[in-house]
């Protein structure tokens, strides 16, 4: 018998919410094989059909799925149990409970998170800004951030602010080489908006800046990944932080997932003592 578990993960629409969930699963079981077949837009009894011809095939076959169609995901249940195959839905129960504390049934449309509406387009324009704001750009409208990023190079910045960006947050951010690198609107008013530090550990960052360097073959710039030089401008961009008041999070074993969770928290801090 096979020891890699074939897991089916069938939705009725992108995908992304159960791909979330499997991710948060798996991570807490250790070595443990996977492999993982991927069905969006599932939405007919014949293609759930066909796709469990295919696990019936497979040892180890595990299905998860987000079908909001009671009918179809009936039908995926019923059919699962009589193959034998464990399958398991992801969303029904909560939605279902949901409906009754709600006092009001569910729409069990397909997609209904990616709905052209207003937050859709909002989350969209955050983006943008995000995009036009990276590294140092467009600081003559950095007031209309919700969020301003700082750190010195390598310490995640970019992707942080796209994240955040996904999540609906105007960001910006700003390469801290010194503090008067720091936009003057800043430095005169640093509390304009909610502004958070990012640092990380030198010998982190000793080898993620190499590694770019590599990337780029870039040989000359010694300066750039000396642990001595990058010692002072971590130490340097802790006394900015400090003196603009500027809370800070050490980036070095944190995913960007949870850097901006930690980042969202202090916005919502900033929000409430603005008000």
């Amino acid at each position: 018998m096979s020891n890699t578990y074939q897991i089916y993960l069938i939705s009725d629409s992108t995908g992304e919410t159960l791909d979330r969930i499997f991710l948060a699963l798996k991570a807490q079981f250790k070595n443990i094989e996977y492999k993982v077949h991927s069905y969006s837009f599932t939405r007919t009894e014949n293609q759930i059909l066909k796709i469990l011809e295919d696990a019936k095939k497979n040892e180890n076959s595990v299905i998860l799925y987000t079908i909001v169609d009671n009918n179809l995901a009936k039908y995926l249940a019923n059919v699962s149990g009589e193959k034998k195959i464990p399958c398991f839905g992801v969303l029904g129960n909560l939605i279902l409970n949901f409906s009754k504390i709600l006092n009001q049934k569910a729409s069990h449309e397909p997609s209904g998170q990616h709905a052209l509406n207003d937050e859709y387009y909002e989350r969209i324009e955050a983006i943008q800004f995000t995009m036009n704001h990276d590294d140092g750009n467009l600081v003559n409208d950095i007031e209309k951030s919700d969020i301003i990023l700082v750190g010195v190079s390598r310490t995640s910045k970019t992707p942080t602010s796209i994240y955040l960006a996904n999540k609906g947050f105007k960001t910006s951010n700003i390469p801290l080489v010194n503090e008067n690198s720091l936009p003057k609107i800043l430095r005169e008013n640093p509390q304009l908006v909610c502004v958070v530090g990012l640092n990380t550990e030198p010998e982190r960052l000793v080898d993620l800046r190499k590694n770019r360097m590599n990337s780029l073959k870039e040989t000359e710039n010694i300066k750039y990944t000396n642990i001595e030089n990058i010692k002072k401008e971590i130490e340097d961009a802790k006394k900015t932080f400090r003196k603009y008041r500027w809370p800070s999070i050490d980036v070095t074993r944190k995913s960007v997932e949870e850097t901006a969770a930690s980042i969202i928290k202090i916005h919502e801090i900033y929000l409430n003592n603005v008000k």
